[in-house]
């Protein structure tokens, strides 16, 4: 069960990581990154860890935008 609600954080994480994408919509990286670590924490407290590594993943993505924009754009 916590599995499943940590791939339900990464999925909304990522609706809203793909369009921040966006030139000058990267703020919206901001808005996801805590919803990514609550994923993360609790794919870490399930038995299965693929709802944690599909939020690494969606943490890298944000990351890798906010890196490239500078933190803003």
């Amino acid at each position: 069960m916590l599995n499943l609600l940590s791939f339900l954080f990464g999925i909304v994480s990522l609706v809203i990581v793909i369009p921040a994408t966006i030139p000058l919509l990267g703020w919206a990286n901001w808005l996801a990154l805590p919803l990514i670590v609550i994923g993360i924490i609790v794919g870490q407290l399930s038995s299965s860890n693929s709802g944690r590594n599909f939020n690494i993943i969606v943490l890298l993505i944000a990351a890798l935008r906010l890196t490239l924009g500078g933190g803003i754009i």
